[in-house]
């Protein structure tokens, strides 16, 4: 499929669509630079049909599925996660711009991850984590590595605290929960298929569930008891930005230093036994 001609292909391609298909398509034409922000249940709703039918309609386009169908529009636009250089002919100006230009994408991610949040939500999570006697953190792909360093982080106040990375054994593990486990899960779409079926198995099993996600609305919320939104807009082709990962490290920062202050004196001799534990292995 020829990428740069994408919108054109589903224009060419719209007799053949079903009465909602064409629901999608008409919509995806008239917002092509919105689009590329939603979540497959976002355009679902903005177009008044189901997720299936956003699927079944990437699926005409013969794409993979909405993440696909998210790339290829992205690619249609031109799109590009490169800031552009400044104009000014001194090197060091320029790179001096490009640094506060990221510099300036960091903190307005962490702003706006700041401003979406939830006290409610805040709370359920938290009260979750301390009723829990296992806390599960799964991602997949680049959100694996914030769910590990939130693993990282709070082993050294808990060792109830556990981060599997292989996305079957996250499946096993789930299926064994109980109502005394809750599972943490980041996933920046909400949309990905390993996430939404370890939070399927876990809800099964009546695990809590919880997730830092961007998306207010998705798969993987339906099953989330509580919802943690990280700010910060990705484009299809910024897969694993630093940006986002800013704003969900945050939120991790944030649970953990809300439950150190609850739990301090327990969290203190805790955070003492475990940096002793390690002192002789550094000079």
């Amino acid at each position: 499929m020829n990428s740069d001609n994408f919108i054109l292909q589903i224009k060419a391609s719209y007799n053949q669509f079903t009465k909602v298909e064409k629901k999608v398509a008409d919509y995806v034409i008239a917002n092509q630079s919105q689009v590329l922000y939603m979540s497959i249940t976002d355009l679902a709703d903005a177009c008044k049909v189901g997720d299936t039918s956003v699927y079944r309609f990437c699926r005409t386009m013969k794409l993979q599925g909405y993440q696909e169908f998210k790339m290829r529009m992205s690619l249609s636009q031109g799109a590009t996660t490169v800031p552009k250089k400044s104009p000014l002919k001194v090197p060091y100006d320029s790179f001096g711009n490009m640094a506060e230009k990221i510099m300036e994408l960091h903190m307005g991610a962490i702003r706006e991850t700041y401003m979406l949040l939830d006290r409610d939500n805040f709370e359920k999570v938290l009260e979750m984590f301390e009723k829990a006697k296992r806390v599960h953190f799964f991602g997949i792909g680049d959100s694996l590595l914030t769910a590990e360093e939130a693993r990282n982080k709070f082993l050294r106040i808990t060792n109830k605290v556990r981060c599997i990375t292989d996305p079957h054994m996250q499946s096993m593990a789930a299926s064994l929960c109980t109502k005394e486990d809750l599972i943490v899960i980041v996933s920046y779409s909400g949309a990905t298929k390993d996430n939404i079926h370890v939070a399927k198995v876990a809800k099964e099993a009546g695990a809590g569930i919880a997730c830092i996600t961007h998306f207010k609305k998705s798969p993987l919320t339906t099953y989330c008891d509580a919802i943690l939104l990280c700010g910060s807009n990705e484009g299809p082709l910024e897969g694993g930005s630093m940006k986002v990962k800013m704003s969900q490290l945050y939120l991790i920062d944030l649970l953990y230093q809300e439950y150190y202050e609850r739990n301090f004196e327990e969290c203190k001799r805790k955070n003492e036994t475990t940096s002793q534990s390690v002192v002789e292995k550094l000079f």
